[in-house]
């Protein structure tokens, strides 16, 4: 076998939908980088023209004619959402790596090499570009969006409970062996998220680096592209998405809230009615006692809307908690479906590789 032959394979994938004022310029820009790195990896560039409107489809297909060798393309014939369109790159990519990046290069084609050196370095699973952590940056980013972007990621990681700081970014790199073995159903933003999410369910090594998110070359085509994120729809995508980590954390955290709020009530209504007891049974004749149901009935005339409030919130407080701990008997059982739909997943297709 030559020194060739044993190089990594990088699958470089770039979904893209309506890109056409970037699309030429930016593939290019990512091969005269591999070709900088071509004595450490083979590779390839897999365009994924997701039902474009424009001529994205017709400049990845004259890509492809004049570059055979080293440039793909596979067309959606309809827009199916970024989720499906990284989907598509997985299962056709042929790299032992695969790299996701975003057309735009607002992470730039650099990060493809350091990605790749750091899962290879560290046997990792998953590597992902975090502009979030420590030694990170974002620059030119628009306020809004980048606001609801850092939240987001914060209360991604707050409901996963684990050290990562960037959720929903998709600029990745995979092992390809891990990642094609994952059962994956989100069609859109919220599938970058699902793959951490499983990825932690399957003990998959995680890896984080710092790295420069930068708007400066894209905010100079502001009107030539339609692919912008929708910002509100991707911020309340997040929050669906950070959801699925910690369920019944949400329920019993509102249900522990309302249950301390009810019994704070409660607490103070069993005193007074105690209070008007004692009071009662001290102006009574000798012999004679005021029964506790007929202190609780004059509280009750006193103040009705304590009971009720009380009552109502104790209520809905324990149905909250009920739902939380439904919630976390069904995400044990998922986990455990998934692990074994995983297993038999894996047995299955390297059954199929040995035939």
């Amino acid at each position: 076998m030559t020194a060739m032959n044993t190089k990594p394979f990088l699958s470089i994938v770039a979904p893209s939908y309506n890109e056409e004022a970037i699309l030429e310029q930016n593939i290019l820009t990512i091969m005269k980088y591999m070709e900088g790195i071509s004595d450490r990896y083979d590779w390839e560039v897999l365009i994924v023209n997701d039902g474009s409107k424009d001529k994205t489809g017709a400049i990845a297909n004259e890509l492809v004619k004049n570059y055979p060798d080293k440039v793909r393309v596979i067309h959606h014939p309809t827009n199916l959402n970024l989720g499906n369109a990284i989907k598509t790159g997985f299962s056709n990519s042929k790299g032992e790596i695969i790299i996701i990046m975003d057309i735009d290069l607002s992470y730039s084609e650099q990060y493809i090499g350091i990605m790749a050196d750091k899962l290879i370095e560290t046997s990792a699973d998953i590597v992902m570009a975090s502009p979030y952590m420590k030694g990170g940056k974002v620059t030119a980013v628009p306020f809004l969006r980048r606001t609801m972007s850092s939240w987001v990621n914060r209360f991604m990681r707050l409901a996963a409970q684990d050290n990562y700081h960037t959720f929903t970014g998709m600029v990745r790199a995979y092992r390809k062996e891990f990642v094609q073995t994952l059962n994956l159903k989100t069609k859109d933003y919220e599938i970058n998220p699902e793959i951490v999410y499983k990825g932690m369910i399957l003990r998959a090594k995680i890896v984080e680096i710092p790295a420069h998110l930068d708007w400066t070359e894209q905010n100079k085509f502001k009107g030539q592209r339609t692919s912008s994120l929708r910002v509100i729809r991707s911020f309340f995508s997040g929050l669906m998405s950070g959801f699925i980590f910690r369920p019944y954390i949400f329920f019993i955290g509102i249900g522990g809230i309302l249950m301390l709020l009810s019994l704070y009530e409660l607490v103070w209504l069993f005193y007074d009615v105690l209070a008007d007891l004692a009071r009662g049974n001290t102006v009574l004749q000798a012999g004679e006692e005021r029964s506790f149901s007929h202190s609780l009935a004059t509280e009750f005339k006193r103040n009705p809307q304590s009971f009720l409030v009380g009552g109502i919130t104790f209520v809905i407080a324990i149905q909250f908690l009920s739902l939380g701990f439904l919630s976390l008997q069904s995400k044990r059982y998922f986990e455990e479906l998934f692990h074994l739909g995983t297993s038999l997943k894996k047995d299955n297709k390297q059954l199929a590789d040995k035939l």
